[in-house]
């Protein structure tokens, strides 16, 4: 067939695709630009503001970003109908006129000058490339009936935001967000004139103007481009924009957040472009604080950190691994959603609900001190114990028997009850019910239930589930009232074992509360930290559960909080003014009360404290000694010493007293004991017992010196005691040694000269001390 002839066919063939193009063709979906049903699905993830986490290539391994055309700088729109399509405003998908210049350009020249397909017929070839391969007379027509189809169906956005969408641009690249971020390093919006006439010109020919390859050829085409448009940005525009060079990036995946990329597309299977909270900077930020470690991280240890608005609760940032590629360090298991044991990082939520139940003030009066719980013997981290100690101090040092103490007056099952309630999932073991353990870390959570739990010392008290997308619902639930979280968040601000090390190391991050938790066998290492603006959770261990000796929370995880916060935080603290609910006011020790309710003499120990409801709980009954807190005893009026009705040699007077729990008695300082325990019995009384007699330490002395044998070996001392019930505690310098059966001796090495004090105790609360030195 002759080419005039093929042409006058191919005019009457449009005529006819026009009128039945219903008929001839399946009708794509209406209203819609959503491809997915004419192309393999592609999706891709991005940040709040555009920017790629991750593309998900379809079947065939396209790097698609789907884009508005408001997203799009209005001068590549201007560059690519100039280029493509001057007349795709008016047209109903095929352009007559210029098919009849490209067929009288081929007829003079015996070859294609000029195309005739308009940016429609280029859109339906994009969205089937097999249907329209042909470049027959037939395979035109097709592609022609469809462009009208098109028409019919779509406005001319939708049909243009296809063609930003799905414009080849070389290699796995299509669309002009894709090429913009893969070619230039910046969103369309922001192209300049010279990268919207690159850009509109790469469909033409996208492997042989590829900018990252060929430079020179890609200017050039751009040029030709850059002068069509002369009419329309003018020549000194253009000029300006030829003066800039053809600088482009190698291609790479775009790999933000990868492991959040996945949980998100899983979330969200079946769209093609997932808009979510993550901020591109602040991402980019902790990934390259969590890579800064890898150095020093053992082979197989991990991290995750997680970053969330307190305002909105979206999630600013989300690194659920070390490492992506690599794959010893377990770096497709998300640890942001790994369910492991938090250590102490659940001390706030105990000591913010007991404030609640009205259990405790922050300085009530706590033992840190060995004690059994029904046969639970908690100890502390450093194996040390301080003794008398306020909520503030046993949550500043996270002190493990004191978290014990109150948790067994709330009760374990009524602790869990309430975290739920508040929202954090709690997972205890297979069949198990709640028990003292909960507190020191016998139950699994996750970071993200953490950090979500955590943002509630940020807001009123109320808790609330992170949010990756705008769309995602806001789930929150209140946790605590709004004046524990303000007490329990002041306490942690004021001073915690993290403060203190940032204070003396990085530098004052004042306006942060921290928390750090360490499992067992140092499997998990947590940090958790709440500012006015954002709640920061950190993990570090191995997936795998095996423990890393020497890494704890404070040591491991805290130093990268402090860098997170350091990084994305650097607003001034807004000054918090108390709510209603919380008032200060001057506590007595032991009693607890307020020190205007008790007179001076019951007050040993006078303390600031923070109240809730104006309530001033006293302190918790003794466990190892009946009797009131408050007591009545009896002195003999002439030698003061202590003595009883049926044994006193002349007149007697009555003394009220303030009962310290008896398990803190051997740490009370020497002014305190003269104050809170009673004098000698009168020696008419000689058979009365005090609280703490029967129990005498045997074999060593008070102030005896023991020297080190030759060679300087360590002396050991035979540590032995009579009169005691059940299990003997033995303490040297306050820290356990050693527990033994009552009549049985415990050996034990003093390497360190100096003073050192050894005290036991039995479970009824007795206790003997003596003061030995070693030169």
């Amino acid at each position: 067939m002759r080419p005039a002839t093929k042409f006058r066919f191919s005019l009457a063939a449009l005529l006819v695709t026009h009128l039945l193009a219903d008929q001839l063709l399946p009708p794509p979906l209406p209203g819609s630009s959503n491809p997915a049903h004419l192309a393999p699905h592609a999706q891709v993830i991005l940040a709040r503001d555009g920017t790629p986490l991750r593309a998900f290539p379809d079947r065939a391994h396209i790097w698609r970003h789907p884009v508005r055309v408001a997203e799009v700088s209005p001068r590549y729109v201007e560059a690519v109908l100039a280029y493509e399509d001057r007349f795709f405003r008016w047209h109903p998908g095929v352009n007559p006129f210029a098919l009849l210049r490209a067929a009288g350009q081929w007829l003079w020249h015996g070859r294609i000058v000029s195309g005739g397909s308009t940016l429609t017929m280029q859109v339906a070839r994009m969205l089937e490339p097999e249907a329209y391969a042909s470049r027959t007379v037939a395979g035109k027509l097709r592609q022609m009936a469809r462009a009208v189809q098109l028409e019919l169906r779509l406005s001319k956005t939708e049909i243009l935001e296809l063609y930003l969408t799905h414009a080849p641009m070389g290699g796995v690249l299509e669309g002009v967000e894709s090429a913009s971020r893969a070619y230039l390093g910046k969103p369309s919006l922001s192209l300049s004139h010279a990268d919207a006439a690159l850009l509109a010109v790469l469909p033409q020919s996208p492997s042989r103007l590829r900018p990252d390859r060929f430079p020179e050829r890609a200017r050039e085409a751009r040029d030709k481009v850059l002068d069509r448009l002369v009419p329309a940005w003018g020549e000194a525009t253009v000029k300006e924009a030829k003066q800039e060079p053809v600088i482009a990036q190698t291609l790479r995946e775009p790999l933000l957040a990868p492991l959040f990329a996945e949980r998100v597309r899983k979330l969200y299977p079946k769209a093609q472009r997932v808009d979510t909270t993550l901020d591109a900077g602040t991402q980019a930020s902790v990934e390259q604080l969590v890579a800064a470690r890898l150095a020093v991280l053992p082979p197989r240890v991990s991290m995750a950190a997680l970053v969330v608005d307190n305002a909105t609760l979206e999630v600013r940032a989300y690194a659920g691994s070390a490492d992506f590629s690599d794959f010893d360090r377990f770096s497709h298991v998300d640890m942001v959603q790994g369910r492991r044991s938090p250590g102490s990082a659940l001390k706030p939520f105990l000591y913010g609900l007991a404030l609640d139940e009205g259990l405790i003030h922050s300085e009530s009066l706590l033992s840190d001190v060995p004690q059994s719980f029904a046969g639970y013997q908690p100890g502390n981290f450093q194996a040390s114990f301080s003794g008398p100690v306020g909520v503030t101090e046993a949550l500043q040092k996270s002190l493990n028997v004191p978290a014990v103490e109150v948790l067994d007056r709330l009760g374990p099952q009524r602790f869990v009850s309430l975290l739920r309630r508040g929202g954090l999932k709690l997972d205890l073991p297979r069949g198990a019910e709640p028990n003292l353990s909960v507190i020191l870390g016998g139950v699994a959570v996750n970071l993200e239930g953490m950090v979500g739990a955590y943002t509630a010392f940020a807001r009123g008290g109320v808790a609330g589930k992170p949010r990756y997308t705008a769309e995602a619902p806001v789930e929150e639930a209140r946790l605590m009232s709004a004046g524990a979280a303000f007490i329990i968040r002041d306490v942690l601000e004021s001073g915690g074992p993290v403060a203190r090390q940032v204070e003396g190391g990085v530098g004052a991050r004042r306006g942060i509360m921290w928390k750090t938790g360490t499992s067992f066998g140092f499997r998990d290492a947590w940090a958790v930290g709440v500012s006015d603006r954002y709640t920061v959770g950190v993990w570090v261990g191995r997936p795998d559960g095996t423990p890393n000796p020497g890494f704890f929370g404070a040591n491991v995880a805290a130093p990268l909080l402090v860098d997170v916060f350091s990084a994305i935080d650097d607003s001034r603290p807004a000054k918090r003014t108390p709510p209603a609910s919380v008032t200060q006011a001057k506590v007595c020790w032991p009693l607890g009360l307020r020190a205007d309710a008790v007179p001076a003499a019951l007050c040993h120990q006078e303390r600031t404290a923070w109240l809730l409801n104006d309530a001033a709980p006293p302190t918790f009954p003794d466990r190892l000694r009946d009797g009131a807190a408050r007591y009545t005893d009896y002195r003999d009026a002439a030698s003061g010493q202590r003595v009883r009705a049926a044994c006193a040699p002349g007149e007697m007077k009555a003394v009220e007293m303030a009962r310290w729990p008896a398990a803190l008695e051997p740490w009370l300082d020497g002014a305190t004991r003269a104050r809170a325990l009673p004098p000698e019995w009168a020696v008419s009384c000689a058979k009365a017992t005090a609280p703490e007699a029967g129990l005498k330490i045997v074999g060593i002395s008070h102030g005896e010196t023991i020297r080190r044998a030759g060679g300087g070996a360590a002396p050991v001392l035979r540590l032995e005691a009579r009169g005691g019930q059940q299990e003997l505690i033995w303490l040297v310098d306050g820290r356990q040694v050693g527990r033994t059966p009552a009549g049985k001796a415990l050996q034990h090495a003093f390497p360190e000269a100096g003073r050192h004090t050894v005290t036991v105790m039995d479970d009824s609360g007795r206790y003997d001390r003596v003061e030995v030195s070693v030169r």
